[in-house]
């Protein structure tokens, strides 16, 4: 495995920016060299009052990355939800959709085809990762969701008493722009499912949803909800629930099980350069 942290001027958010990044590497001595290759990539985004490190410090990705021979981007996304807000330092959006998937194709060797790039995330991350790979669905072919912060009607329904993250209305129109037209925004990953299912079969290109929660994690029921409505509009997608919780053992399991089913894991059949056969 190799870890890289990149730091670079983004366009989109005015600032230099952070990102994590692993690639998978040949292993130990004695294992054949793997031929040069572009990578299949993962852009997996953190949670809210996350950082680019969550992942890594919480989760078995490395070991992920290399049993499935992907690269995994981290991006730093603070507390924006992974939206373009209002202000021109905060197109969160156009940088996880479109620029940083250009620049890291730049730096690295990853592959360039759709089918190959997947997003991720969990909570506010799986919310970014519904509404980006929805939203840039040219640059996506497979969003994989998890416990996400489908959390439409509260940010509607707030107003300047704190809730339990200690947020309020302001933050969520700084976030979310006016909250009276959240509705018709492609912030609500509703409108914006249905924009998008008409477009990707107007473009040919299919669309691919995994979408985990936890029984017991306090976001069920919104995903629940979020699954009904793809059913209803007709959107292919993957829904399942299993035990567990909002956190790292839930995520880390489901994240392995997302990945899966796209890249199945391999069978490794080798003989080492030094391998013996029995003798008779």
């Amino acid at each position: 495995m190799t870890f890289l942290q990149a730091s670079f001027f983004s366009q989109s958010l005015i600032r230099e920016v952070q990102v994590s990044i692993i690639l998978p590497a040949d292993g130990m001595m004695g294992m054949p060299q793997q031929p040069e290759r572009k990578f299949k990539t993962l852009y997996l985004l953190h949670g809210y009052s996350g950082a680019t490190m969550d992942w890594l410090h919480n989760s078995k990705v490395a070991e992920l990355a290399q049993a499935l021979d992907i690269a995994i981007v981290m991006p730093a996304g603070e507390n924006s939800f992974y939206v373009d807000q209002a202000s021109p330092t905060a197109r969160y959006s156009a940088f996880i959709g479109q620029e940083l998937v250009d620049f890291t194709r730049r730096l690295l060797p990853l592959s360039r085809e759709r089918d190959d790039t997947f997003i991720g995330g969990l909570s506010m991350g799986g919310y970014g990762a519904i509404h980006n790979g929805l939203k840039h669905f040219e640059a996506f072919g497979h969003i994989i969701a998890l416990s996400s912060a489908l959390i439409g009607e509260e940010v509607k329904a707030s107003d300047d008493t704190p809730n339990n993250l200690g947020t309020n209305r302001a933050y969520f129109e700084a976030v979310f722009g006016d909250l009276y037209k959240f509705d018709e925004s492609d912030n609500n990953v509703n409108a914006l499912a249905e924009r998008t299912a008409s477009a990707a079969a107007a473009a040919g290109l299919p669309l691919d949803l995994y979408i985990a929660c936890g029984w017991n994690d306090f976001l069920v029921f919104p995903n629940r909800a979020f699954h009904a409505h793809l059913d209803a509009i007709g959107l292919a997608h993957e829904y399942v629930e299993g035990p567990g919780t909002h956190d790292f053992v839930f995520w880390d399991e489901y994240l392995k099980l997302g990945l899966t089913r796209i890249l199945p894991l391999p069978v490794i059949d080798f003989k080492p350069p030094f391998w013996i056969e029995k003798p008779e």
